[in-house]
């Protein structure tokens, strides 16, 4: 072991970062971006004096390149050329005025052998290989936003903006969240954004957007379905109640994917199955269904009442109180959507907020094929070092009640 100006230099550190230079494939990026770029002639990358179509085309791929440099942020920390390309990206955006959000491209695939039979139905396919059916994950995403993951780890998170809620190799889901009045905690899912990669011959890109009181039963470019092989489509989409939910199912890789909205905010969930929702790369380490919220956005307290909510009043122990009676009218189970009723409750002091929970619950059932498993009852953290929800509702309503007493023993 040794060390230089302070700092460790052992063999598993240098270890440990060979490891991390290793996996830093920004070449992969710049080579998909100049691919896309061919398809595009000189429409589109020269001087900005292309056709408004070109241009389109180049911003796609310009935003295409971002992203996939975002994914490689972790693993690329401090490679000059990774930087180089960010530095790149941004000034190419600006020169071309391109938005930042919109589609994005990918290069044309490479040539492959003709598939045959049911290869674009996932679950059949499965089934002839392995003699059985695969097996299935499910992550909820709803309310003020809590996070079921892939691995049943419930979460309540405190993001803004855009996050990544899947990103694999079939498959990129985006949500995006801004806050709602009500509350420092209250937040809300506005926009939902689902990328279907290309995939061998079953399916070019399809995108789905689905944003606050637009949640449509079509893909952006208006189609219901897309994939078309031997009269079977890969992917479709359909809707009980147009305009509020949205059904999508992409057959080719086994995965169903339910956009709702509940109240003011946004909810997905979905049906994977394991080999699909756990096919991505070290980069792609930013996934809230698969490891929940980052630590540092991550709540775990409950909010305190709303002052504008209609569950306030002159009585200190009337807020908790009223928002246990009605979550535990909807959701009998103490579970975890039992405590994201109750959160979202007292973050916005909205009744029609309890509803996402039990949307989500409901979807939970229709996905999770053991019924065992749907409910998940919260436990504390393995070090103690924090309360679960259930404890601190306990304490939060046994403290107002003590103090109802002591305030009327003291008048």
């Amino acid at each position: 072991m040794s060390k230089q100006n302070g700092v460790d230099f052992s063999q598993s550190a240098v270890d440990g970062f060979q490891e991390l230079w290793a996996s830093c494939r920004i070449l992969r990026c710049n080579s998909d971006f100049v691919a896309v770029t061919l398809d595009l002639g000189g429409s589109g990358g020269g001087g900005g004096g292309g056709s408004r179509e070109g241009n389109a085309g180049y911003c796609s791929a310009l935003r295409s390149y971002a992203m996939c440099t975002r994914r490689m942020a972790r693993a690329c920390r401090g490679d000059l050329a990774y930087h180089s390309a960010v530095q790149g990206i941004e000034d190419l955006l600006i020169q071309h005025s391109c938005p930042r959000t919109g589609p994005t491209a990918q290069p044309r695939p490479l040539p492959q052998a003709p598939i045959s039979g049911d290869a674009c139905i996932y679950e059949k396919g499965y089934l002839q290989r392995e003699g059985r059916t695969p097996d299935y994950l499910h992550c909820g995403v709803f309310g003020d936003p809590h996070v079921r993951t892939f691995r049943d780890e419930f979460q309540t998170c405190a993001v803004q903006g855009a996050w990544p809620l899947i990103d694999n190799e079939y498959l990129y889901v985006q949500a995006t969240s801004a806050p709602m009045r009500g509350g420092a905690y209250a937040t809300a899912l506005i926009t939902i954004t689902i990328i279907f990669k290309n995939w061998r011959q079953c399916i070019e890109q399809q995108i789905y957007q689905a944003e606050l009181d637009n949640v449509p039963a079509a893909f952006l470019d208006g189609s219901v379905t897309s994939g078309e092989r031997q009269g079977q489509h890969s992917l479709s989409v359909h809707s009980d109640l147009p305009g509020r939910q949205a059904e999508i199912r992409a057959a080719h890789i086994g995965t169903t994917l339910v956009v709702r909205q509940s109240g003011r905010s946004l909810g997905l969930s979905v049906r994977s199955p394991s080999a699909i929702a756990e096919a991505f790369t070290p980069e792609q380490d930013l996934q809230l269904c698969v490891y929940g919220c980052p630590p540092s956005q991550r709540l775990e307290t409950l909010p305190s009442p709303s002052s504008s909510s209609s569950l306030s009043s002159s009585s200190s122990s009337q807020p908790s109180a009223a928002a246990h009676v009605h979550c535990a009218a909807l959701l009998p189970a103490r579970d975890i959507y039992y405590q994201a009723c109750l959160f979202d409750l007292l973050a916005t002091g909205d009744l029609n907020s309890s509803t996402a929970a039990v949307a989500a619950l409901e979807d939970a059932r229709g996905m999770i094929s053991d019924p065992n498993k749907v409910h998940l009852l919260l436990v504390g953290k393995a070090d103690g070092s924090s309360p679960c929800l259930p404890l601190i509702l306990a304490v939060a309503v046994l403290s107002e009640h003590l103090l109802a007493l002591w305030t009327g023993q003291c008048l």
